[in-house]
């Protein structure tokens, strides 16, 4: 038995070495890809096949897959990560995966489709790929991030690495505040985005970054992959990318930077000078910035309404050519007076009490108020009272504490306050029915040790109202990448264990290619 134990510790500490000298190796070659994107914006990057099945992409990318929530749900093969590991292994996984990729038999199996409920009764798709097609989508993704994150603008926040849903709204906060007053927004709501984006349009644009037809290839192969859908009939997709997927996220955001490019390419716009702007609203023309969070967006103008107006239009045009719409009834324009909604934050501008002055602030949205209490309230209906208090807690405390967190840099304090009597309510009705006999006195002695918050013996309710509210701290677009470009690209490379001879050198003939 102490021998079996010895030997389970040593292929644990062998296989988590190997995978340090692989995430070392792929964020070496990673940098030196992003470097020569940022380097020559009109590179086309040839022979990124044979990283995509590189040992180390590969590796990194089934760690990836398997350290995801979703690797305990199968797809359309029915297979998980841990039946992966228990009936076949990782080695000979991977290494049965790098053959199909080398000898061109790798073909992406259907998504499995699911239908979540979404705000307002209506459904989402998700589509679940198998953890085979998975773990080629992180490693094709860990190959062309890197490149297409050099051409991504500023004002993209959403599935971008180091950047957050915190940075968008701190964006918008500092646009639309003085002495910028960028009082006009126009909401952008795309409608089914990543069910309409059109396939030729999108691989256009990769073309322009990628010249390796067998990249070019595998990218098609899981766009036109196919949906098995929930009444097991297979459907082909002609349009979209699916949604859940690893790959997704980065194939809409280079979709939707034909929004981001044409609002930078145009005067007035986020390349123009102080001196410019100041010219351009002394003619009563308008300027405007752009801020996007994957396909939730919205226009700051420094202008009036009818130049909101006037934009929306054109967006809608250049939309357009990716085979995308606009939702005319969800993409509105407001003042920044009349406030707007945007990634779960209430963004307007207030008189601040006690006081003449007007200041933007940002706070919880009343339909994010209404969904986290929806939860409380949903959690402790599943909770039997025949269970204990201890159980209660601990599937209601993650829920609080996760949306107390995000929304707690910004004004939240009141909202903070008033979520803390809801769960305090709440919880108490629930210990009402559990106990129907006994009295309030005996129930805080029992629960809230004489006095009014309930807690058990491991645990205790968190209470919103003391989790204290931050600043956050707005950076502005000078946020920095992954990949440091600055100083030597010599540091040591790794052909050990995860690297086939030669592998680095395929890095290379990317450069000598383009």
């Amino acid at each position: 038995m102490l021998e079996g134990q010895e030997v389970s510790l040593v292929n644990t500490g062998e296989s988590d070495a190997a995978l340090i000298r692989a995430e070392v190796r792929v964020l070496e070659i990673q940098t030196k890809l992003h470097r020569w994107a940022r380097d020559d914006p009109h590179r086309r990057f040839d022979d990124l096949f044979n990283l995509v099945a590189d040992p180390a992409f590969l590796l990194v990318g089934w760690d990836r897959v398997r350290g995801n929530k979703g690797a305990k749900t199968a797809g359309v093969d029915g297979a998980t990560a841990a039946s992966i590991v228990e009936q076949v292994g990782v080695e000979e996984f991977l290494g049965a995966l790098r053959s199909g990729l080398k000898d061109r038999s790798f073909r992406p199996l259907p998504v499995r489709e699911r239908m979540i409920p979404k705000a307002g009764g209506k459904l989402r798709r998700l589509g679940i790929a198998t953890i085979t097609d998975r773990v080629v989508q992180a490693s094709l993704k860990l190959v062309l991030e890197p490149i297409f994150e050099a051409d991504f603008h500023p004002c993209s926040y959403g599935f971008r690495p180091g950047r957050r849903a915190h940075d968008a709204v701190a964006e918008v906060w500092y646009l639309t505040s003085k002495p910028r007053s960028y009082e006009w927004i126009v909401e952008g709501d795309i409608k089914a985005c990543f069910d309409e984006i059109s396939h030729p349009a999108l691989m256009d644009r990769v073309r322009q970054r990628i010249g390796d037809r067998r990249v070019l290839d595998l990218v098609k192969a899981f766009l036109q992959s196919g949906v098995l859908g929930e009444d097991k009939e297979l459907r082909k997709t002609t349009a979209g990318t699916p949604q859940g997927s690893i790959l997704s996220p980065l194939l809409s955001n280079v979709a939707l930077s034909v929004l981001d490019e044409y609002v930078a390419g145009l005067p007035g716009g986020p390349r123009s000078t102080t001196v410019q702007r100041a010219k351009r609203r002394r003619h009563g023309l308008p300027n405007y910035r752009l801020v996007r969070y994957a396909d939730d967006w919205c226009l700051v103008i420094k202008g009036t309404q009818g130049d909101a107006e006037v934009l929306r239009e054109q967006i809608a045009v250049v939309l357009s050519t990716m085979g995308l719409r606009l939702s005319p009834d969800k993409t509105l324009i407001t003042h920044i007076d009349e406030g707007l909604d945007f990634l779960g934050w209430r963004i307007q501008r207030h008189r601040k009490r006690g006081a003449s002055r007007c200041y933007v602030y940002t706070y919880p949205a009343k339909k994010s108020l209404r969904a986290v209490m929806a939860k409380v309230k949903t959690l402790c209906r599943q909770v039997g009272v025949h269970q204990t208090l201890d159980d209660l807690l601990r599937r209601l405390n993650p829920a609080i504490r996760g949306w107390c967190a995000y929304f707690r840099p910004g004004s939240s304090s009141a909202t903070f306050a008033y979520l803390s009597h809801y769960v305090w309510s709440t919880v108490w009705r629930w210990l009402r029915r559990k106990h129907r006999r006994s009295t309030w006195k005996q129930l805080r002695r029992q629960y809230c040790h004489g006095g009014w918050w309930p807690s058990s013996g491991e645990k205790e309710l968190i209470d919103p109202q003391k989790i204290g509210t931050t600043r956050y701290r707005y950076r502005g677009s000078i946020i920095p990448t992954p990949w440091q470009t600055t100083g030597s690209d010599t540091s040591p490379a790794t052909n050990e264990a995860c690297g086939e001879p030669g592998a680095l050198k395929g890095a290379r003939r990317v450069r000598e290619a383009v």
